[in-house]
Parts: structure tokens; sequence; C-alpha cells
């Protein structure tokens, strides 16, 4: 349950986070209750209950007037520039990066601070200019609002540096590359820890999942897709919530990053009387949106990262080292779901009966998504293969599964025959069949291992080649 309510709370906060205006809103709205609070104590000093301090600069409302003016200018003027800014880097990102990178600059954190700030002071300023006015006993200068006008004034030269830092090193490939790993790792690890929590023992006497699936072929309700877009997020708990007020079973053949077309099947429903219920309530436990979203797509994250290497890999931008790094982090993202992914297809209520199934992202999938487009792109690079066939190597450390390790070791080999096809030279070749007839060694050395480990309790060091762990990695 703890696992669904950070999904929940993840797509909202995804959704809130992805906009340039929601951050400087709230900003704005900081501002305003600043300027109620310090135009009172204003308002308290005028009247005399309360005394300003002697340090605190005062002077005519002509000269509060222009000295607002000005702070005004200066900031809205910055803000232009900010603007301006932001606008070149949204294009540099969809250039360079590919269209798709562009919510991931849109969602910075750094930019939308640094806008709003910039906001909120100008608004803060106009504020203070209006309250000056004629009073009981002479013009009504709000000095202290006039002080914390200098005070944000001189906080926002120091957002401005602090911004030009962030965008420097915003936009550096290796930055992008890393930040993309992180969301999806944790994304990845968010997924793992959903199949463990919510597994929930099997009731003995109820139809067999294979069984739920043929009798929906046959017997189904359809559910028609409202709208065509992305599934962006499912409620699976809200879901088995509605199928078990009518005793159904929803068979979900689609899942997040998948596009759907309206009017298209969305969900089968057993029996089909009760389609109509869980298609009136549907909306409330699903959403489809333009675009994809990370939060439960994790082959959405993989499409990132494998994107960037492709860019990278085209004639036209001949950058190898960037598909290397790229290579690297989905390595490193795999590594970490080795042996813990279980993908939860199945969701029962409370009593152990099914209630929802839905398609999830197979770990032959995600490391085909993975491997393949970069495989296929880097045709006749031998430094790409090896790099490819090193990843594969440390993921294959990880994992003690057989179907797992042969799917490692058929991206092996479809890398090792595109090595045969498309590198000329011998010797090429030659660094990447060492690494190849590491991986297979590695392969062999594990199951070994398991089976002496299992009849000894101890486990056997990995027999890696010295060409495998030394050499020229970075070709």
């Amino acid at each position: 349950m703890r696992t669904n309510l950070w999904f929940e709370s993840e797509w909202r906060r995804e959704a809130l986070r992805t906009n340039l205006w929601f951050v400087p809103t709230l900003e704005v709205l900081a501002a305003t209750a600043l300027f109620a609070a310090t135009v009172e104590l204003d308002r308290a000093v005028y009247d005399g209950i309360l005394t300003s301090p002697s340090w605190m600069v005062n002077g005519t409302a002509d000269a509060a007037r222009q000295i607002l003016t000005t702070i005004a200018a200066a900031v809205i003027t910055v803000v232009g520039i900010v603007f301006s800014i932001t606008i070149v880097t949204l294009t540099l990102a969809s250039t360079q990066f590919g269209p798709r990178m562009l919510r991931n600059f849109i969602r910075d954190r750094g930019t939308q601070v640094t806008l709003g700030t910039f906001v909120a002071t100008f608004v803060y300023a106009i504020l203070v200019l209006v309250s000056i006015s004629p009073g009981r006993h002479g013009d009504f200068v709000p000095h202290i609002s006039i002080l914390v006008s200098f005070v944000l004034a001189v906080a926002d030269l120091a957002v401005l540096i602090y911004f030009i830092n962030h965008i420097a090193n915003q936009i550096q490939l290796p930055h992008v590359i890393a930040g993309i790993a992180k969301d999806l790792s944790t994304a990845l690890e968010a997924q793992s820890a959903d199949s463990i929590e919510s597994t929930v023992p099997e009731q003995e006497s109820g139809p067999s999942v294979d069984d739920l699936i043929r009798a929906m072929d046959r017997f189904g309700g359809v559910i028609a897709t409202p709208a065509s877009g992305y599934l962006q997020f499912i409620r699976h708990r809200t879901l088995v919530g509605i199928a078990a007020e009518v005793d159904a079973v929803i068979h979900l053949p689609y899942r997040p990053g998948h596009f759907m077309v309206r009017g298209h099947p969305l969900a089968v429903v057993l029996p089909a009387a009760a389609a109509a219920h869980v298609g009136h309530h549907l909306e409330r436990a699903q959403v489809i949106g333009p675009y994809r979203m990370l939060t439960q797509d994790v082959s959405f994250g993989l499409d990132q990262l494998v994107e960037i290497a492709l860019r990278a890999l085209s004639s036209a931008v001949n950058d190898t080292f960037t598909a290397l790094t790229c290579i690297d982090w989905l390595g490193d993202c795999l590594c970490k779901i080795a042996n813990v992914w279980r993908p939860n297809g199945v969701h029962r209520d409370r009593h152990g009966f099914v209630r929802v199934i839905s398609d999830q992202a197979s770990y032959d999938r995600l490391v085909e998504r993975s491997f393949e487009k970069i495989r296929q792109a880097g045709h006749g690079m031998p430094a790409v293969m090896i790099r490819q066939l090193d990843a594969l190597a440390k993921i294959m450390e990880q994992t003690s599964h057989a179907g797992q390790k042969q799917v490692l070791l058929d991206q092996a080999t479809k890398i090792r025959r595109a090595c045969l096809s498309s590198v000329s030279d011998e010797s090429d070749r030659a660094d990447v069949d060492r690494r190849y007839e590491a991986l297979v060694a590695l392969d062999a050395h594990l199951v070994h291992g398991a089976a002496a480990s299992d009849r000894e309790g101890d486990a056997v060091p990995p027999p890696w080649p010295a060409s495998s762990r030394a050499g020229n990695t970075g070709r």
C-alpha cells in the first residue's frame, strides 16, 4: 500500500512539477503575504504604535517611489533575460538531446525557482510602490517594506549568479544523462518494491490467470478507450476496489507508455454485465495524456538514454563517447534490477481473488530496449560493441536466474554477429571476440560456482581473463 501511495504522489508531483508557472505562482503568493505583513508593521510605525530602528533609512515619498521604480524596472529587465536564457536552453536541448528531453529541462527546479524569485520581487516592489499614499500625519512611506525590497534585490543578484552557473552545468551531456539515470533508478526500485509489497496469498479454489484470460477472450465485456493519448498512470488499488464491488475481473492489455486510440479496447471485464459499472468508474483509476511519464513507465527512461546514444552515433553528430556514457548508465540501471525485477501483473483483493490482470514490461524486453537499437546504430564501431559487452558482463555478475542470463547471452551473440559482419579490421574483431569469450566464460563460471557453492558452501572467484579487465576498454 505504501508503494501505491508513492506512485500516486509521484504522479501528482510530476504533473505539478513539469511546468514553468506553479513554483513562480507560489513565490508570488508568498511575496504578497510578505507585503501584507511588512506594510502592517509600517502602518504600526506610522501610527506611533511601534518605533522604527535608528539605523533604518528614512526618506520622502518621492525618493521612495524613485527607488522602488528603479528596483522594479531592473528586476523585470532581468526577468526578460532569464526567460530568454531559458528559451535558448530549451531550443538547445531539443536540438542536441531530442524533443523528449524538453520536459526534463522544464521540470528543473532551479529554473523555476529563479523565475519565481524575480517575478515575486517585481510584484513585491510594485505592491510597496502602490502603498505609498497621503495620510493623516503626512505621506505614508513604508520604510520597512522598502528595506525588504533592498534585501530581495540583493538576493536576486545571488539567484542570478546561481542561475547562470546552474544552466552552464545543466546543459552538459553527462549531467543530463546522469539525471535521467537517477530518475529511472528511482522508478525501477519503486516498481520492484511494488511487486513484492502487492503480493497477496492466492485463493486456492479460484481459477488460474490463464483460465481467466481465455474466458475473457470469449465472454468478456470490452471497455473502449475514451480519448486518444498515452496511458500515463494506472491506480491498481482503485481498480481492485472497483472490480471487487461487482465481483468482476479486469484485464488491462496495455501498460503505461502505450499509445491508446479512442474507441479501441482499453480493458476487458468478466462477467460482461459488469463492464458498464467498471467503465463508469474507470476514469478515476487511469490517466491518459499527450505524453509519456516515467512514474510507472520505466521503458520511457530507457528510451531517453537510448535516444541520446542514437543521436550521438548518428553521422551528423559522431560523438562516440556520449554513446559510451549512455551504455554505462543503462548497464547500471539493469544491474540494480537483476534478480529483483518481478513485475506484478496480477492484483488480488484482500481475500486472494484475482481482480486485475495487467500487462507489465518483462526483464527480457527491458534488456532488448537498452541494447538493440544502440547495437544496430553502432554497426562498424568496435568501441560501442566492446562497451556493450562489458555492460552485459556487469549485469550478468548480478543475476542468478538462468532465463535472465540467457537473455544477456543472446544480446552478446547478436553483438558478436554484428561485429563479424561490419568490422573489417582483424585486430578490432579480435578485441570484440575477447570480450565476448570473457562473457561466455563468466556465465559458465557462475553456473559452476553456484553448483560448487551448493555443494561446499563457498563461492569461487570469477576467472576474468586479463584481456577483459585491462586493455583499451574505451574503444
